[in-house]
């Protein structure tokens, strides 16, 4: 009996699964623990191991496709083995699409959810101008492969006829669209963050503080930490926020904080989430225990999971259990102020703008100063607003005075 490799369950807030690419390929022979394919899930890829040794007999789930946890991925099983006895009912006796329908009787709207084909295969399609979706798939699963495209724009164009009226109608259409787009799926990490975002947006009732802080201070401690390092040491802006705020969370507690059910959690480890940007998305790597570290390891730390990051190699327990996310637009040099949206279950997020020099009024005289924005959203069912405000005091007297977070 052939053993099924299923989507495993990876992370707590997993649901589904996208096929990032298969290792193997049908017939081959795989040991146990052998890595079988790679998922994109959680806004980080995974691999998937062989549950047992054996014959890669079916790839079930094609590349680019996103299956529920549990999903069935292929089949395992011994040479020679009879792969339709061991398909569930709804995979092995799938029908296949019809293509032989003239145009000018069919009423029916084609049905996206019907249509399985890969990425590779729709964009080829678009390039071709086959209609894939008329294409009976040969793949697995009956999913519309390359193969099936190539195949159908090399056999001769099928006459058809179309109503005057239709033809008249599609002619108006097509002179007055003139646009050109590309069509990018919107699954995998994409996927994950609009359904994350959408889901606190709908679900948080937030208020969003704002207020400019004089950084002089700030900037001048960093040119002097910095004044002897060498290029890899050197501590960033960003290290001295996540310093500085852990400080400031240490002082008010309340703001470590999440709700869960009817209870509101508020969390003795303070670990914080730092946003990072991405070609094809959001991550939020998280520093552990923030506040009892030195400058020197926050800023070393940061940098490792920024570059892990980019090389998409962070494993789940590194962007797991993040307490407060700092999320910095300071280095495009174009936002002041905005507001970000909470990473459920979290209380709080905290913005962090661009550093811009403004006047200000300093010892009674009117100077320049490095002024930087910050935007405090946080949760009004767990903080209130005057709580809130006290702890961006809190932030913005440390901020004004570096040092007295380094002790």
């Amino acid at each position: 009996m052939a053993i099924e490799v299923k989507m495993p369950k990876m992370g707590l807030t997993m649901t589904a699964g996208t096929i990032a690419g298969w290792l193997k390929k049908e017939g081959d022979l795989v040991k146990k623990g052998e890595t079988l394919l790679e998922i994109t899930t959680e806004k980080i890829t995974n691999t998937v191991e062989a549950p047992a040794d054996g014959i890669l007999l079916k790839i079930i789930a094609a590349e680019g496709e996103e299956l529920p946890i549990g999903g069935l991925l292929g089949l395992i099983g011994e040479a020679g083995e009879q792969v339709a006895a061991s398909l569930p009912a709804q995979v092995s006796s799938a029908p296949a699409a019809a293509i032989d329908e003239p145009v000018a009787s069919e009423s029916r709207e084609v049905s996206a959810k019907r249509i399985k084909a890969t990425p590779a295969a729709m964009k080829l399609a678009k390039e071709l101008k086959v209609d894939y979706t008329r294409l009976a798939g040969t793949g697995p699963g009956g999913r519309i492969t390359k193969e099936d495209v190539e195949k159908a724009a090399s056999q001769p164009p099928v006459i058809q006829t179309v109503p005057v009226a239709v033809k008249e109608e599609a002619e108006k259409i097509e002179k007055s669209e003139d646009m050109l787009y590309d069509l990018l799926p919107y699954s995998g990490m994409r996927k994950t963050i609009g359904e994350n975002m959408s889901r606190s947006w709908m679900s948080i009732p937030r208020v969003t503080q704002q207020t400019s802080v004089d950084v002089f201070r700030l900037l001048e401690l960093r040119k002097m930490v910095n004044e002897d390092a060498d290029e890899k040491s050197k501590v960033s802006i960003t290290d001295l926020l996540v310093k500085i705020v852990a400080k400031a969370i240490e002082m008010r507690p309340f703001m470590n904080a999440a709700l869960d059910g009817n209870m509101i959690k508020i969390f003795k480890e303070i670990h914080l989430g730092i946003a990072v940007a991405l070609e094809q998305g959001l991550i939020v790597p998280v520093v552990k225990h923030a506040n009892k570290k030195s400058l020197t390891q926050i800023s070393s730390e940061v940098k490792d999971l920024a570059r892990k990051a980019r090389e998409n190699r962070l494993s789940l327990d590194e962007m797991s259990n993040g307490t407060f996310t700092l999320t910095n637009l300071g280095a495009y040099r174009s936002v002041d102020f905005f507001t970000p949206i909470i990473n459920s279950p979290q209380a709080a997020i905290l913005g962090i703008g661009r550093i811009v020099e403004r006047p200000a009024v300093v010892n009674g005289q009117i100077v320049p100063r490095p002024m930087m924005g910050l935007s405090l959203v946080h949760d009004h069912r767990v903080i209130d607003g005057a709580p809130a405000a006290e702890f961006l005091a809190v932030l913005m007297n440390l901020l004004e005075n570096p040092v007295k977070a380094l002790v």
